[in-house]
C-alpha cells in the first residue's frame, strides 16, 4: 500500500501532499505536549504479570493457605513435572498433541483465508459463503462434537476437524472484516493507476488485510488449544488432555497442573510467535502496542 501511495505521489503531488500540509499546519508544542499513549514497552515485559502469579501462588502454598490436596504447590508440581519428563510420558504426550493442533490450526487457517478471499473480493462469493458461515459462527465447533462423532468416529480425524472449524471461523470473520473494511479511495486510486487485478491485490488487498489477518491468526491460535483440550478427554487414548483426564479419575491434582500448565506456556509462546511475526511484517504501522 505504501508503493501505490509512492505511486500516486509522483503521479499526482499536489493531491497527495495536501492534506499532510494541512495536518502539519496544526501548531504543535512539543515541550508542553501531554503523552496519552501507554508509555514504552518492556522487553519481556509480558512476563511480569505470569511471574507474578507464580509468586503468588509459591507464597500461599508456602503459608499454608492452599490445601495441598486440592491444589498442590509449585514444588510439588515441578518435582511431578521431572518425573513425567524422566519416564518420557509427558514428552509423548505433548508431541501428539502439538501434532493434533498443528494440523487443525494449518487446515483451519487455510480455509479460512481461502473463503475469506472468495467472499471479500467477489459479491457472488459474498452472497454465497458469508450466510452460512456466519449461522456457522453461532454455532459453537464444541456443539457440532455429536455430529462429528456420528460421521468421521472417535479417531484423529474427528479431533483435527474440530480444531479445524473452530480456527477457519476466526480465520474468516476476522480476515473478511479486514478485506471488506480497505477504504474505497485505496480502490479509487489503483483504478486511477491502471493497476491490473493482481497488481490490486497485491499492493492494496495484501497490505490492507494483513491487520485483520493476524488478529484472525491469533484468536486462530487460541482456539486450537480450547479445541484440544477438549478433544483430547472424549475417548482419546495419549495428549495432554488425556492423561489429566486418567489422573483425575486417581485425584492426582499435581499432574492435572502440569497439564494446565503445558497448555498455558504453549498458547502464551504461540501467541508471542504471532505478535513477533505481526510487528516484522507490519512494522510500518504506528500503534499504540509499540
Amino acid at each position: 500500500m505504501t508503493d501505490l501511495l509512492s505511486k500516486a505521489r509522483e503521479a499526482r503531488p499536489e493531491v497527495v501532499e495536501a492534506p499532510r500540509a494541512a495536518a502539519g499546519a496544526a501548531p504543535a508544542s512539543r515541550g508542553t505536549r501531554r503523552r496519552l499513549g501507554p508509555g514504552r514497552s518492556l522487553p519481556f515485559g509480558r512476563l511480569i504479570g505470569p511471574v507474578l502469579l507464580v509468586l503468588a501462588w509459591w507464597a500461599a502454598s508456602a503459608s499454608g493457605y492452599l490445601d495441598p490436596r486440592i491444589l498442590s504447590s509449585p514444588g510439588t508440581v515441578l518435582a511431578t513435572a521431572g518425573d513425567l519428563v524422566s519416564t518420557g510420558r509427558l514428552q509423548d504426550n505433548v508431541l501428539i498433541s502439538l501434532q493434533r493442533a498443528g494440523l487443525g490450526l494449518f487446515f483451519g487457517v487455510s480455509a479460512g483465508v481461502i473463503l475469506a478471499v472468495a467472499a471479500g473480493l467477489s459479491r457472488s462469493g459474498e452472497y454465497l459463503l458469508d450466510g452460512p458461515l456466519q449461522i456457522k459462527r453461532a454455532i459453537p465447533s464444541l456443539a457440532m462434537l455429536p455430529l462429528l462423532i456420528l460421521w468421521l468416529g472417535i479417531g484423529e480425524q474427528m479431533k483435527v476437524t474440530v480444531i479445524a472449524l473452530g480456527v477457519a471461523v476466526n480465520m474468516y470473520i476476522n480476515t473478511y472484516a479486514s478485506l471488506t473494511g480497505i477504504d474505497s479511495k485505496y480502490v479509487e486510486l489503483a483504478e486511477g493507476l491502471d493497476l491490473g487485478r493482481r497488481q490490486f491485490i497485491r499492493k492494496v488487498v495484501a497490505p490492507g488485510s494483513l491487520p485483520g489477518f493476524f488478529v484472525g491468526l491469533r484468536l486462530g491460535v487460541t482456539s486450537s488449544w480450547l479445541g484440544l483440550i477438549v478433544v483430547e478427554q472424549i475417548n482419546a487414548t495419549s495428549g495432554i488432555g488425556y492423561m489429566m483426564f486418567q489422573a483425575q479419575q486417581y485425584a492426582q491434582s499435581d499432574v492435572i497442573i502440569v497439564g494446565l500448565v503445558a497448555y498455558g506456556i504453549f498458547g502464551f509462546a504461540s501467541d508471542a510467535a504471532v505478535r513477533a511475526v505481526e510487528r516484522r511484517v507490519l512494522s510500518w504501522r504506528r500503534t499504540l502496542a509499540g
